[in-house]
Order: C-alpha cells, then structure tokens, then sequence
C-alpha cells in the first residue's frame, strides 16, 4: 500500500469515527435553577451587619445587588454620576459583555449611601472576595441554605419582580440579559402561575 492510499484510508476512518460520534448521546449539564431569598431572609442579612461603620458599603453593595439586580462587578464599577436619585435609577456603564443598561435605584436607598459610591477596594477582584465572603458568613450564621452566594441576591430581584406581576420581557430588560430565554428561567424556578392554573383544572 502506496503512502497516498495509506492517507486516504486514514481519511476515511476519521470521517466514519466522526459520524459515529455524532450518533453517540449528548451529555446534557444539569440546570440548576436559580434560588431566591425572602424579604424576611434579606432583613436578616443586613441586620447582622446594620450596626458595623465598617460595614456600610456592604450593606449598600447587598441592597444594589437586592433591589436593583446588579451584579457584584456592576456593583464595583458604580461611579457617582451613574446615580439619578431625581429619575430614581442607575446608569450600568459596561455591564456584562460591555452593555449598557437602566435599572431601578432600591427603594430604600437613602441620600447618605452615594458618600460611599464608588465603592473602595483595591481593584474589583478583592472586592468582590469580600462581599463574597461576609454574604457567606451571614448565610451560615442565620442557619440559610449554605449554597448561596452573594448572586442569589440578584436572582432575588428577579424573582420577586415576576412574583409581583412585571412582565417578563420588562424584567429581561432590567437584568440586562440578551435573550429571553436566559430570563425564563426564573419562571422555571417559581412556577406559581402553572401550579395555579393546576389547581384550577384538576
């Protein structure tokens, strides 16, 4: 057998390998859903960190991720002009994947919170180990789920925008996702209206 017929039989193993591997099954990653914490919960949370000076930037961190679903990089990168509290909204500059976006400014924000925007840590990537690690701390302290993370607070927003009845293209507007079916996740998560309905029909 000449080198070029060697070549070719290769070739050909190669592409039946090929075809064989497409007819193999796809391994499927599991979809965790997203998990929320309740407005009772999130009290909790800031309750054990209310009385701490040196903590107050947490707490705003922890009410931007809560009540305006920004995640803890957007949270970081906040500059003072970003804050309209006439218009009641916040200005992403450079979200996830260089977006742009408008959010709601949380409905408990007060006057005092933008003397610590933006936030002061050495660079982005320490500040969000430490929001990271207090999040986790009161988590295990108040006996939560332990697999929660400082972004469950922003799947808390989402999930209570669609308790309380916005419409899920509003909501995929605000979370700044790119399509909506990363934003009909949550309504896997909390399917109320389907269980409704089976409540109804059966």
């Amino acid at each position: 057998m000449t080198e070029e017929q060697k070549r070719k039989q290769l070739e050909a193993l190669e592409q039946q390998a090929k075809a064989l591997r497409k007819q193999l099954p796809r391994k499927f990653k599991r979809k965790i859903l997203p998990q929320a914490l309740s407005d009772d919960d999130f009290k909790k949370v800031l309750e054990l960190i209310m009385d701490k000076k040196a903590h107050k930037k947490t707490k705003i961190a922890f009410l931007l991720a809560y009540e305006s679903g920004l995640r803890i990089s957007e949270i970081l990168s906040l500059q003072k002009e970003d804050i309209n509290p006439v218009a009641k909204s916040i200005f992403v500059r450079k979200g996830k994947f260089s977006k742009d976006r408008v959010v709601p400014l949380p409905k408990t924000w007060k006057s005092y919170m933008l003397e610590y925007i933006p936030m002061k840590y050495k660079n982005i990537k320490s500040g969000s180990r430490s929001l990271e690690l207090i999040f986790k701390r009161c988590i295990i302290k108040l006996g939560l789920n332990p697999h929660l993370h400082f972004h469950n607070l922003r799947h808390s927003f989402a999930t209570h925008c669609l308790e309380r009845g916005m419409p899920i293209n509003q909501l995929q507007i605000l979370l700044g996702h790119s399509n909506i079916s990363i934003t009909n996740v949550y309504i896997q998560a909390n399917p109320k209206d389907a269980l409704a309905t089976y409540e109804n029909v059966f």
